[in-house]
């Protein structure tokens, strides 16, 4: 694997985790949303992840067979969660219905802070991976002084 290659690796890792890392962040801005531009609550939102080559069209053509396999990941979409919505009996409320109950967004914030805490540990090893790589590479030019 080329110092590039590893680089690229870690860097889409980065950009995927940051995505993550908003969503789960727009997800607590949002516990208590009653409206939205769309109308209704804030839906729950959900990033999919997905694996992709992280060459080039040039690269790709020169790569060798052993490196084809080496895939980084992208955030794909941030999804709707479908969840249905919480009901709360809240007869003062300005969006409560005839009977007093508000529709709140199902947003656990116990699972969404063990969500950054996973996305927030994941960012920290590919950092640890990029200046690895950096490291080892540095080591590399000393050696050939």
């Amino acid at each position: 694997m080329s110092f590039m290659k590893s680089l690229d690796i870690g860097a889409s890792a980065l950009s995927a985790e940051r995505t993550h890392l908003n969503t789960i962040s727009m997800n607590l801005a949002n516990v208590n949303t009653t409206r939205t531009p769309e109308g209704g609550p804030y839906k729950r939102k959900t990033v999919l992840f997905k694996a992709v080559p992280v060459e080039t069209p040039f690269a790709k053509a020169m790569q060798t067979e052993l490196e084809r396999e080496l895939r980084g990941v992208k955030a794909k979409a941030v999804l709707n969660d479908n969840r249905p919505f919480k009901q709360v009996y809240d007869p003062g409320h300005p969006d409560a219905n005839q009977e007093g109950y508000v529709s709140l967004p199902d947003i656990n914030v116990v699972e969404e802070m063990a969500n950054m805490l996973t996305a927030m540990r994941t960012y920290e090893a590919n950092v640890s991976a990029i200046t690895t790589t950096k490291s080892m590479y540095n080591k590399a030019l000393e050696i050939g002084r």
